[in-house]
């Protein structure tokens, strides 16, 4: 019998650089930013960006680093004002409970046969580690800090198969869990069928026809606990790396029984986190261009079936085994995680979870020191100015330029994204709007465009966003937010995020290796309406 484990996924007003005020020796490249204003191309959910909580406790090592510590979920302080308030930044933010040792999770049900004891370091056992075990009163106190943090958590919850062979699945542990949780009245938005077990798997694998048959299971198990209840989570699987010939089978017999509303898939497309190449990679757009074969293919078949399943990555940390310090965890990070971002949503991908909030090399917030790296910042940056519909954008001048919109988050007009990979060329950038013809847009343009007067309620301005690295050093771990230093304060509160207010008629102005957003509340379109 192939058991399945349960898994918890549970404006300062500063002056914008002068156009023509350039470093010496710097280029310079002018283009337009093309923008279809007829409709949207795709949108994501609500709360597009997730965040990861893992298992793995501070023995777990990467090429001789353990970068851990204590953020695993069975010991992770959940005490800390840093970690409250960096979650309660968000207003709502989504995290996915769970990891590779899911497979030697146990729930601590009473009728174990022993004590619950935590996971223990074994170089024999598979992934290293002996079983663990999650105590009820660990879940009690993860859900209560979801509450403290004023229900701004949305938890999600997983099970995991642990082995390779036939069988169904013995669900009597996983059940427990969500038994006690409903008992409880924790709300959970989701529970998640696997991790890593599609394809070839990560250490085991459970071909599509059985998972499939399993998730009907469980299905149904689900449907007969949260019978009385005013809402039902929803139902995920597989989180797996694509294989699409494993997917289309598993999503063709998934759909088929109405057992799957979310197909979730992990990303880590950087390669190993000991790979001496990463920061090339991360700079190079050929490089970056790759993942989007991903997000196409998965949607493809989603389209071919026809029905309301969505798409979700479900983990994704750049590099995998816990990252590369001072690489996944610093200021160069950034281009890869919002351009992954921007491309998973414009592919119609509803929610992308990072890898981690914290723990490892690749999280969101510091191990040890709980503050947030350069990651946190564009991740709420993204929450707080895209909206959820997704704008087809194009740059017409150089490839290094990455460039993405979505319609404005509660709040008129569009939010554009702009990555400059270059290390030694400022971009001038204008605005462009294609119909049947690409228009650049000045005052005259606008008014005829769009129906609206520029300096009506705008001001003719817009608000940016320059985010940099401290002392241009790519390795910082510490962000500029238009020229001021990111850091909380003594008493852990996340800083303010304030744009920079520039006139209307001026390019956006992008500097070498760094990233702006820009809020243009005067452009409204029929996409966004």
């Amino acid at each position: 019998m192939s058991k399945l484990r349960l898994l918890a996924l549970l404006l300062v007003l500063l002056p914008a650089r002068q156009a023509g005020s350039f470093a010496v020796g710097e280029d310079v490249v002018h283009g337009t930013v093309v923008i279809n204003t007829t409709a949207s191309i795709a949108s994501t959910d609500e709360q597009f960006i997730c965040a990861t909580l893992d298992w793995w406790p501070q023995e777990k090592c990467d090429y001789g680093t353990c970068s851990w510590g204590r953020a695993s979920i069975l010991n992770l302080n959940l005490s800390s004002h840093i970690l409250l308030n960096a979650v309660k930044a968000f207003s709502t933010l989504r995290l996915r409970l769970g990891g590779t040792l899911q497979d030697k999770v146990l729930y601590d049900t009473g009728d174990l046969g022993h004590s619950c004891k935590p996971f223990v370091q074994n170089s024999s056992a598979m992934f290293g580690f002996n079983e663990g075990c999650l105590t009820m009163s660990r879940w009690d106190q993860l859900n209560e800090f979801f509450q403290h943090a004023r229900h701004r958590l949305s938890p999600y919850l997983r099970k995991k198969p642990d082995g390779s062979q036939g069988g169904p699945w013995n669900y009597t542990n996983a059940a427990f869990l969500i038994n006690y949780t409903v008992t409880k009245g924790y709300n959970i938005y989701g529970w998640e069928m696997g991790n890593e077990l599609s394809g070839s798997g990560i250490g085991a694998r459970i071909n599509a026809d059985t998972y499939a048959a399993d998730l009907f299971s469980f299905r149904t198990i689900l449907d007969k606990i949260y019978h009385a209840q005013p809402t039902k989570p929803l139902l995920l699987a597989p989180g797996g790396f694509f294989d699409e010939h494993w997917y289309a089978e598993f999503i063709n017999k998934a759909t088929a029984s109405s057992s799957l509303d979310v197909v979730t898939h992990h990303m880590y497309s950087l390669g190993a986190g000991v790979d001496e190449h990463l920061v090339e990679r991360i700079l190079d757009p050929s490089y970056l261009d790759g993942a989007a074969s991903t997000f196409k293919a998965l949607m493809s078949i989603l389209n071919k079936v026809n029905r309301s399943t969505t798409a979700w990555v479900g983990e994704a940390g750049g590099a995998y085994n816990s990252g590369h310090n001072l690489v996944t965890n610093s200021f160069v990070s950034s281009f890869w995680y919002l351009d992954q971002l921007g491309m998973s949503a414009a592919n119609g991908h509803k929610v992308y979870c990072r890898q981690s909030l914290i723990g490892g090399n690749y999280g969101l917030l510091n191990t040890t020191t709980f503050e947030p790296n350069p990651d946190y910042y564009s991740a709420l940056l993204w929450h707080r100015l895209m909206g959820q519909k997704v704008l087809s954008t194009n740059f017409n001048g150089t490839k290094k330029i990455r460039a993405y919109a979505n319609c404005a988050r509660e709040s008129k007009g569009i939010t554009l994204l702009l990555l400059n990979l270059d290390s030694n060329t400022t971009a001038l950038v204008r605005l462009g709007t294609k119909t049947t013809k690409l228009e650049v847009l000045t005052k005259a343009r606008l008014r005829s465009n769009f129906g609206t007067q520029a300096n009506s309620e705008a001001g003719e301005i817009r608000e940016e966003y320059h985010l940099t690295a401290k002392n241009g050093n790519l390795h910082s771990q510490v962000m500029l937010l238009n020229g001021q230093v990111l850091e909380v304060s003594p008493q852990g509160d996340i800083p303010a995020l304030k744009p920079s207010v520039v006139d209307y008629s001026q390019p956006i102005q992008v500097t070498p290796l760094s990233i702006v957003f820009a809020h243009i509340p005067y452009l409204t379109m029929p996409a966004c309406q």
